[in-house]
């Protein structure tokens, strides 16, 4: 296996985030890559989700993971092991990725070779919503432990992602957890939104997620 790469990232506040944003996906678009970003608290089973997802791609696509942290590499290596070309982007205390620093990561990854690419963007729900990374769809993962209000709390993700995965439904038992009202609160915010219900744990979901990313490259091809 690979050694991992890990790189620290730059901030650069002279950058006009939109223009940049647009230009990264201009490259990736010419390079037939497709960038999605993914979005959640802490804790969501968002590398865990990952890891299910690319096991179940890799044989029909070559993938590549940008794991953002404040510090570690624990989740990059867990997807390197999945199958995935994976780098660790270090964000020195800052708790989002915007789209500079997204295209660090980009150049640092290489892409040429790589038909999707994960950025796994920092835990919390609260600054990533506010950056465009650049990245074709936006994804927010809502773990069934973190309860079903947390569209009240934190309606600009919600409002802002075109998919939103509900994680640990296996979990659903043990938690007071309603899905209608979940969904009833969602819509209200972002009326075409995508849900996904599933667990990366029994693969209960797993397909129609994964088919979903299927269509969406086909559809550029």
């Amino acid at each position: 296996m690979n050694e991992l790469k890990v790189f620290t990232i730059q901030k650069n506040i002279h950058e006009n985030n939109t223009e940049v944003a647009a230009e990264t996906r201009k490259f990736l678009n010419e390079r037939n890559t497709f960038l999605i970003n993914i979005m959640s608290s802490p804790g969501s089973g968002k590398t865990t989700t990952l890891v299910s997802t690319i096991q179940r791609l890799k044989d029909a696509m070559a993938i590549g993971v940008m794991e953002a942290d404040v510090d570690s590499d624990v989740d990059a290596k867990a997807v390197q092991e999945a199958g995935a070309k994976a780098i660790q982007l270090h964000t020195g205390g800052l708790c989002h990725l915007d789209a500079t620093m997204t295209k660090q990561g980009i150049d640092e990854l290489g892409v040429e070779e790589l038909d999707l690419v994960f950025l796994e963007n920092i835990g919390n729900l609260i600054c990533p919503a506010g950056y465009d990374t650049g990245a074709m769809k936006n994804v927010a993962i809502l773990s069934v432990p973190e309860g079903d209000d947390k569209p009240l709390k934190y309606p600009k993700i919600f409002g802002k992602v075109q998919v939103l995965i509900v994680s640990k439904i296996d979990a659903l038992e043990h938690f007071d957890f309603n899905f209608e009202l979940l969904e009833e609160r969602v819509r209200k915010l972002n009326k075409d939104i995508i849900i996904f219900p599933l667990s990366a744990k029994t693969g209960e979901g797993m397909e129609a997620w994964t088919n979903w990313i299927k269509k969406q490259i086909d559809l550029r091809g």
